[in-house]
């Protein structure tokens, strides 16, 4: 596996770059900011990447203000308690993108959120105290506990609330394939250990954070070198 420092000049390059690079850069949220974000926000997160998933973002964008009526301002102690009645009439409703899976889920991840809230003295303290060198671990239990956050759909969550997390991209994974280390987009427990590790081995080479890292990675990937490998 090539050292971060190797791929980190192949992306200043294809950028423009140290400070072009540098201005792509996502931002991510200190431990005690995200620890004092209300329950709603996690869960008013989790439903907007999860009805952007496999739909145009910008429709959620733009319809959001009707998201945000139609379930309640997003308050987790009041929609875990929504009748199947109640979960019915949102999914019907115009306001909204109509997908009634999408919108059970949305009282599904409210019982979650205030479980793991009630756990660890709130759901923000529970994101912002797991180790970021063991994310793929959050990432699982996510999909485990939580409702349709499966696949990128929970790094992406993790990724907008701030969390320091990696993103398993298109470039991103065309560049693991490249490198051998895995066939196809990882998914198993074995091939996410192999992903987690590699990462963890460039945050300890280069002290950047996750997210930084992610994006490095991405920034690298271009036709020649995918002609390459």
């Amino acid at each position: 596996m090539e050292k971060l420092s190797v791929i980190h000049q192949r992306a200043q390059k294809r950028k423009g770059g140290a400070n072009e690079l540098a201005k792509l850069m996502p931002e991510v949220s200190s431990e005690k900011d995200i620890s004092g974000l209300a329950n709603k926000v996690f869960l008013a997160a989790m439903t907007k990447k999860i009805f952007q998933s496999g739909f145009v973002w910008r429709v959620v964008e733009n319809k959001w203000p009707g998201f945000e009526e139609v379930f309640w301002g997003f308050e987790p102690a009041k929609l875990e308690l929504a009748s199947d009645e109640q979960i019915e009439r949102m999914s019907q409703d115009t306001r909204i993108i109509r997908n009634y899976t999408k919108v059970k889920s949305v009282r599904d991840n409210a019982f979650f959120v205030q479980q793991m809230s009630d756990k660890h003295n709130g759901f923000g303290q529970f994101i912002a105290d797991w180790p970021s060198d063991q994310i793929t671990q959050l990432w699982l239990l996510l999909k485990k506990e939580g409702s349709r956050l499966g696949g990128n759909t929970g790094p992406y969550f993790l990724r907008d609330i701030g969390k320091d997390t990696f993103l398993l991209t298109r470039d991103i994974v065309s560049y693991l394939i490249g490198q051998g280390l895995v066939s196809r987009q990882p998914n198993s427990q074995r091939d996410l250990k192999l992903v987690q590790q590699t990462f963890n081995e460039w945050q300890q080479q280069s002290g950047l954070g996750f997210a930084e890292i992610s994006r490095i990675v991405a920034c690298s990937i271009g036709e020649n070198y995918l002609a390459e490998h």
